[in-house]
């Protein structure tokens, strides 16, 4: 895609959050079914293949199943990644490609209790950009700033959103 290709694609999307910001709001959802017996969820894409969610080996799990962490990590390579690429052909910064890194710290006494003074989560995330570029030092340092800025995965990680949680349960079960 090219700078003029990407900015008539998002050009009539801009005009209208301008003009109506309530048109930019959207709710995404995911939804999983839980499978007790294995303790795992399968999560349905609608983009593929149905995602198989189970326990990461460090919990307990055989490690035939996506660890949701792992997951957690490859949403972000994936927004870094698409972001990255949007923002270097929106500013012209020329590559051919690369790759996208993250890795995460996490300590596995958190979640399975085992020390209560340990935290259930990521303690430290790093994301490592290798790019075949022949862009200046000065295009690439804009890049990062934008893609960092402009990443709605890394922007809703990065300070931890609201969160809340709802349990809605039935006799007759679900469908």
């Amino acid at each position: 895609m090219t700078p003029d290709q990407l900015r008539a694609a998002q050009a009539p999307l801009k005009a209208r959050y301008q003009e109506d910001g309530a048109s930019a709001r959207h709710t995404l959802s995911a939804v999983g079914v839980i499978v007790p017996e294995s303790v795992s969820c399968r999560i349905e894409t609608g983009h593929g293949p149905t995602i198989h969610a189970g326990l990461h080996p460090a919990a307990g799990g055989d490690g035939s199943w996506a660890c949701s962490a792992d997951m957690l990590l490859q949403a972000l390579v994936g927004c870094a990644g698409v972001t990255l690429t949007a923002v270097a052909t929106a500013l012209g910064v020329p590559f051919r490609g690369g790759r996208v890194i993250a890795e995460g710290d996490l300590d596995f006494r958190g979640t399975l209790g085992v020390k209560k003074d340990v935290p259930v989560g990521f303690e430290a995330v790093r994301l490592r950009f290798e790019l075949d570029a022949d862009a200046t030092p000065e295009q690439l340092a804009k890049l990062m700033q934008l893609t960092e800025r402009y990443c709605v995965v890394a922007q809703s990680i990065k300070p931890a959103p609201t969160l809340s949680g709802t349990l809605n349960s039935s006799e007759a079960g679900l469908k």
